[in-house]
């Protein structure tokens, strides 16, 4: 901790590139008269890595350089710029910019100087300031400056997706106080979050950029100052990024031992059934897999028998959020809570589970599942301190019961919640007349499920079934991938199966998800379409929260009052990564908490050990 007059010889020393005594930085220090210099900054609680730390846990700092692998990817891609709404952006793209900070993959939200050597903070957290590194440089050998910071989170707030300008809202103002220190002042001392996530935003380069359109999809091989480059590309079809051998960031602590690889590839696929045999047939090296059934009945063979593909399920402990059918509350026929309430009992996720998932997925009865965060018990004295202010404002449920998905004994015979949903539609005011479910004007009910995967049309059609006993004409939609993107920025759709991911760290992110001033924003991620003042009251709250205990309260509270409202319906969700690689691959002994942590890896052909 610095005294105002050491701080003031410290900000000299900093100026003039000498040796800087640095701390630990806690939110602990609540007096804003308190500036600390540190190399790094927890959103709760105190930081695992010491000053001068060498490397993170979880890496092999000795890991080789060397190799290739590919990756698949599912669709097509037009450009380069994935920080717009228009276009489809290539996949793996991070890889060519560098942030202030980097994550650390073992804590819940800390982040250490990655462009940035150190940063310097009030307790209060009304303003930070990064001291960049001298060193750091653009592919193309132009230094990182404060000038190109201030010039990124100007144009990614003024022309960039419509997140931007929201998530960052709270800042007042960006300086450049000399070439490498730049400053962020915030409207309010009230968001303690956002002195992380500016530290979180890529830096582009103000040289090349001036000189560009930014709002336009593009192919043209842009700069960054990350550990990789774009070498080459088959326009849709393939994209390799090579590792740049002249990486300024390779030998610092956040750096050290991940990146290994000399070339990365995505080859990209039209589906997944067609990238799995791609996989067997050895045309690229490493997948994730998300359908059930293909975890369970393709990866067999001589391969596997053999040991030439690992096929393994890794658990995490990360929050698996919500994947959900998303109803358009946009659309006048779901507007009404009770109308989504009746939809949700037409959804059998045990049969489903059973018959065509292979029992592989555990029911979500949370917006914050496989986490503290998740409300599973009825509210405490100190949440319902959170909720009073509100009461009036939501659903009586959410003081009285804990939300759970409807649930069934998974025979296929739901004609109790079938009932039960028709009478539900009836008190919303809709009527069954010659089997068809019609509104006051005659005409019926219709939804239409879009879809860009074939695979989800097994889990689709069993729901379409029970709506169509419900007297709903349904129907699913199949559209390629950069069709159902444009549809999804523009809400133009009924129903979609989308998931809503969290953090260990709930923040800024919410407002993007379920705040009513970007529900009518295109390319905003309210796909549901939420204009609540109760929400948005929890959000703000619980931003604002000033430690961790008060975060999962107020994260609680929200879950329960976004459950009772029947925003979607809620699916299902897995703590595993199901993983499966040729064997050629090494990785460290020690993998990160809350990641698969694939950055790590490298080539056994590079050799090494762990």
């Amino acid at each position: 901790m610095l005294a105002n007059n050491v701080f003031s010889a410290c900000c000299k020393a900093i100026s003039q590139r000498l040796t800087i005594l640095l701390f630990v930085l806690t939110p602990s220090l609540a007096s804003a008269d308190v500036v600390n210099v540190s190399h790094g900054i927890a959103m709760h609680g105190d930081l695992k890595y010491p000053p001068h730390f060498a490397h993170f846990d979880y890496v092999n700092p000795n890991a080789p350089k060397g190799g290739k692998v590919v990756k698949s990817a599912i669709g097509t891609f037009d450009s380069f710029n994935n920080f717009i709404v228009k276009g489809t952006p290539a996949d793996g793209l991070g890889y060519i910019y560098d942030t202030l900070l980097a994550t650390a993959q073992d804590e819940p939200f800390s982040l250490y100087g990655l462009l940035a050597e150190s940063l310097e903070i009030p307790g209060d957290r009304s303003w930070i300031i990064f001291n960049l590194r001298p060193e750091a440089r653009f592919s193309d050998g132009e230094p990182v400056t404060a000038e190109d910071v201030v010039f990124s989170f100007d144009i990614l707030r003024e022309k960039g997706a419509p997140h931007y300008k929201a998530y960052y809202a709270d800042i007042e103002t960006i300086e450049a106080l000399d070439k490498h220190r730049v400053k962020f002042s915030f409207k309010n001392n009230q968001n303690k979050e956002l002195a992380l996530i500016v530290g979180q935003v890529a830096i582009l380069p103000k040289h090349y950029w001036n000189e560009r359109e930014f709002q336009k999809p593009s192919q043209e091989k842009p700069i960054g100052s990350g550990p990789y480059i774009i070498d080459r590309f088959e326009a849709g079809r393939s994209l390799t990024y090579k590792r740049n051998p002249n990486y300024w960031g390779s030998d610092i602590p956040v750096r050290k031992g991940k990146y290994n690889f000399d070339e990365i590839t995505f080859d990209y696929y039209r589906d997944g059934t067609v990238a799995m045999e791609a996989f067997k047939a050895g045309e690229y090296d490493f997948r994730e897999e998300n359908s059930s059934k293909r975890w369970a009945t393709s990866y067999t063979g001589q391969a596997f028998d053999d040991g030439r593909i690992i096929a393994t399920a890794l658990e995490h402990e990360n929050p698996t959020g919500m994947q959900a059918f998303i109803l358009n509350n946009r659309k006048g026929k779901f507007s009404d809570p009770v109308v989504r309430q009746a939809l949700a009992l037409a959804f059998d996720f045990e049969w489903t589970n059973k018959n065509i998932f292979y029992d592989a997925y555990t029911r979500t009865h949370s917006y914050f599942s496989n986490s503290e965060m998740a409300a599973s018990e009825l509210p405490d004295a100190e949440e319902l301190k959170i909720l009073e202010p509100i009461r009036d404002q939501v659903p009586a449920e959410v003081f009285t019961q804990i939300y759970r998905a409807p649930e069934t004994n998974g025979d296929g015979r739901i004609y109790k919640e079938l009932r039960q949903a028709k009478r539900f539609l009836s008190e919303a005011g809709w009527t069954f007349k010659n089997g068809k479910l019609v509104d006051s004007k005659g005409d019926q009910l219709t939804i239409e499920m879009l879809l860009y995967s074939p695979a989800f049309e097994r889990v689709v059609a069993p729901f379409i079934r029970n709506l169509d006993r419900l007297g709903i004409q349904s129907s699913i939609r199949l559209v390629d991938v950069s069709q159902y993107i444009s549809r999804l920025r523009s809400f133009d759709f009924d129903i979609v199966v989308s998931g809503f991911g969290q953090s260990n760290s709930p923040g800024n992110e919410q407002i993007n998800y379920w705040h009513s001033s970007v529900a009518d924003t295109e390319g905003s991620r309210n796909l549901i379409g939420i204009k609540n003042p109760a929400v948005d009251y929890l959000i703000d709250q619980l931003i604002k929260a000033p430690n961790r205990e008060q975060l999962v309260l107020r994260t609680r509270a929200l879950d329960r009052v976004l459950l009772w409202n029947h925003y979607v319906i809620p699916q299902y969700h897995i703590n595993k990564y199901r993983i499966a690689y040729w064997d050629k691959f090494s990785m460290p002994s020690t993998r990160p908490k809350y990641d698969l942590g694939f950055d790590t890896w490298w080539s056994k052909s590079a050799g090494g050990s762990k």
